[in-house]
């Protein structure tokens, strides 16, 4: 039977996404550092697209970042529970979404064995990854998106990452016509700025880290009702007391603090077919966050 360019479309991604482990080395046999934590955040005023109310959100994150002789990985799975102001499908009850990122990053100094430094820049990598989400709204977004791109390493302490990545994402909707005429979309190509950092500093006696990430995407053509999405930015930040250290001595075990998400026209999202500008497209989100490390 003949496959529609769609499923073939479905087939190379999910190819794409399967082939990328396997050619990245054994970290976990090779690892020259690693840290894993399970975090927590809470905050009341995040939004959603096309949702006029505040809505309430208990996350739950398990990360896990390593570096080995030619690179490292991240990994990050959040789990985020809302309150009934963002319902699921048929319920009363608040949606649960699943979003895990992987990014893997092969540094070109040390595969070429060359000094790769400029002026701040300690390194020169490439970084290549994925993102996949699910929740179970009436919506039902099932996103995956493929990004690679070159990344500057800033000689600081800690880290701080800039990356320039070339992203294509797939999705769903599930609301059917005439909200999306289009169950499923391939967005055009679309380019990406992301910034990530984790700087631990003191103020007097006390350990803190200032860590986060920015990600600025272009615009991605047309949505599923064919309306031109917009560019769209989303940064989460956060100060973090090392409680851990101040307790007991021990560095990066236990830490807690106070975090910010700022999103604004959310997964593209700006005007319907009208032209009317969406509600909740613009998240202005202060949090309260924990991280286990072990």
């Amino acid at each position: 039977m003949k496959s529609s360019p769609t499923r073939g479309k479905k087939l190379a991604l999910a190819c794409a996404i399967a082939a990328l482990p396997a050619l990245v080395p054994n970290a976990a046999q090779a690892a020259t550092w690693s840290d894993t934590f399970i975090g927590y955040r809470f905050g009341t005023d995040f939004r959603e697209p096309n949702n006029r109310d505040e809505v309430r959100k208990h996350v739950l994150q398990l990360t896990h970042a390593s570096g080995y002789s030619i690179g490292q990985n991240f990994v990050n799975l959040d789990v985020l529970q809302s309150d009934g102001k963002d319902p699921a499908s048929g319920s009363d009850s608040g949606a649960t979404e699943f979003y895990l990122t992987y990014r893997h990053q092969f540094h070109l100094g040390k595969i070429f064995d060359k000094d790769m430094s400029f002026g701040p820049v300690k390194e020169v990598a490439v970084t290549a990854g994925f993102d996949l989400n699910t929740k179970n709204t009436r919506f039902a977004p099932r996103k995956r998106l493929l990004v690679v791109g070159p990344t500057l390493k800033f000689d600081v302490p800690g880290f701080l990452d800039l990356s320039l990545l070339y992203g294509r994402e797939q999705n769903h909707c599930g609301l059917g016509s005439p909200a999306c005429p289009k169950s499923d979309i391939t967005f055009d190509p679309q380019w990406i700025v992301s910034a990530s950092w984790g700087i631990p500093f003191q103020a007097g006696p006390v350990p803190l880290k200032f860590q986060g990430f920015i990600n600025y995407m272009s615009e991605k053509g047309k949505d599923y009702a064919g309306v031109k999405t917009k560019e769209e930015t989303l940064m989460r930040t956060s100060l973090m007391v090392d409680v851990g250290q101040m307790v007991s001595g021990k560095k990066n075990t236990f830490l807690m603090g106070v975090g910010y998400e700022l999103w604004r026209n959310k997964f593209g999202n700006h005007s319907n077919a009208a032209g009317v500008t969406k509600p909740g497209i613009d998240t202005n989100a202060p949090t309260f966050q924990m991280e286990w490390h072990f």
